[in-house]
């Protein structure tokens, strides 16, 4: 039986994905911080394990006991709003930690497994952001584009021992609470001197006429990555997702 072990599992993306593949009778690995069982159906086919990405010994610790895995995905990140100059760096170093360095520490320890099995599939949860200019996420677009140019390097490193590795890329997704967690992430991050620029900033950017990111809609681009060899590298999720990836070709 094939297995996934998904972190960040306990909200969002995270928990679309494992309910989805647990539904399509996968064995799931659901990774989170604090381990919530109530969250999930009772399965013999899931496990949930408590994980920090962004502690070494909390990662080996859960690759370990999660045994062999098929796929990884790394989903567990964090947003972060506001002008830089006003962005406290070391909110900026945390979100590195949690959204670039995480991903690497989970990658580097999952693929010994990987390796000795011939194959296995990392997909890292990236953003719609890296395909346009998004004002007042400079941190954030910094950090999932260094997530993605990781990426593409690591697939061909990974290739010669049958690794595969994707990148799905969500769009705005207002279901979630992840836009609410950026802006507590980052108080005082609007200084009064930016404030009609900001209001301009905002009253500027594109509008709901393509729809947006529904959880779903990330669950099923990570199955595709998952279960289809000839997946693109790059997957975007959600129409607005779509509309963006079409407008850059």
């Amino acid at each position: 039986m094939n297995r996934i072990l998904i972190t960040g599992s306990s909200s969002g993306f995270g928990l679309a994905t494992a309910r989805l593949f647990l539904d399509r009778g996968w064995s799931v690995v659901a990774t989170m911080r604090s381990p919530q069982p109530d969250l999930f159906p009772v399965s013999d086919r899931l496990r949930l394990l408590a994980l920090d990405v962004t502690d070494a010994r909390s990662v080996a610790s859960a690759i370990e006991a999660a045994g062999p895995i098929n796929v990884l995905v790394n989903n567990a990140g964090a947003g972060l709003m506001g002008v830089h100059e006003a962005v406290a760096i070391n909110k900026v170093l945390d979100l590195f930690q949690l959204n670039v360095l995480g991903p690497l520490a989970m990658t580097r320890a999952a693929m010994p497994g990987f390796r000795d099995q011939g194959a296995g599939v990392v997909v890292n949860v990236s953003s719609a952001v890296t395909l346009a200019r998004f004002p007042l996420l400079s941190a954030y677009t910094a950090s999932k584009s260094a997530l993605e140019a990781f990426s593409e390097i690591f697939a061909l490193e990974a290739e010669p021992v049958g690794v595969r590795v994707h990148v799905v890329l969500p769009g705005r997704s207002p279901q979630t609470g992840f836009g609410a967690s950026a802006r507590a992430r980052s108080p005082g991050a609007m200084p009064e001197a930016y404030s009609a620029w900001v209001q301009g900033a905002f009253a500027a950017l594109p509008g709901s006429d393509t729809g947006t990111t529904a959880p779903m809609d990330v669950a099923e681009a990570v199955w595709r990555a998952a279960t289809d060899p000839a997946a693109p590298f790059r997957i975007p999720a959600g129409p607005d997702a779509l509309a963006l990836a079409k407008d850059i070709g």
